[in-house]
């Protein structure tokens, strides 16, 4: 028996399909986030592993546990300002915020 398969984005669109505007509005919220997110934990880990830190080194300079590094870098949670000026100072970096219009 051959077993059909989607992909992520097959079932997205399915699931967008259904979803009542203010559900789709509240969704594409939630990515923005959820996106935001991510794109910053790439940025701490790249700047780790730049400066050759292992996670639990990072972790020590912070003054904070490898699982916090860890969900940082994974975009599990959206890091503050304060954080991020934590990791900043941990790799001697500099944070910058830029804002500018959406797209």
């Amino acid at each position: 028996m051959k077993t059909k398969t989607r992909n992520w984005n097959a079932l997205k669109e399915e699931r967008l399909a259904t979803m009542t505007p203010e559900d789709r509005l509240e969704y594409e919220r939630t990515y923005k986030e959820v996106s935001l997110a991510a794109d910053v934990g790439e940025q701490i880990r790249a700047a780790r592993e730049a400066a050759g830190l292992t996670q639990r080194e990072l972790a020590r300079r912070m003054r904070t546990s490898q699982a916090a590094v860890n969900r940082l870098e994974a975009g599990g949670v959206g890091a503050t300002l304060t954080t991020l000026q934590r990791v900043a100072s941990a790799l001697a970096l500099r944070v910058s915020v830029d804002l500018r219009p959406s797209a």
